[in-house]
């Protein structure tokens, strides 16, 4: 099933929309979680293996990472593989927790258990919520 994605921070104005696909449809919104975790664990833990073997950008590449304001080679110093079960425990101690909101189609989904009906032009936000630090004493 192919959907979008949303990624968006308050206080921010841009919205981060991302292609996703997932391979059966989420019966409820902890599902839809563990799909996405996995997805993305798999895209990290891929990157951190693959060898460069190409050592130079081409003028089309510095060109385009010109646009993001950031040019550099793509190497990571960090080859630590992510572990999918830390992940997973994560994502879902931090929806609990509030760190983040989600709306499927503009509905706001508060539970865990909450049934999903997805189809194929559903869109699917993610929310980042943004805390203020410090206290008033």
């Amino acid at each position: 099933m192919e959907l979008r994605l949303q990624l968006k921070r308050l206080g921010k104005k841009k919205v981060k929309e991302v292609p996703f696909t997932l391979e059966k449809n989420p019966q409820n919104l902890e599902e839809l979680l563990i799909a996405c975790v996995k997805n993305q664990v798999e895209a990290f833990n891929a990157k951190r293996t693959e060898v460069n073997v190409i050592g130079f950008l081409s003028p089309a590449e510095i060109q385009e990472k010109a646009q993001s304001g950031k040019i550099e080679f793509g190497e990571l110093a960090n080859t630590e593989l992510a572990d999918l079960q830390k992940a997973i425990d994560n994502v879902l101690l931090a929806f609990q927790d509030g760190l983040f909101l989600v709306f499927v189609d503009d509905n706001e989904i508060t539970a865990l258990e909450t049934p999903l009906e997805l189809h194929s032009q559903s869109v699917i936000a993610f929310i980042r919520m943004t805390f203020l630090v410090g206290t008033y004493w």
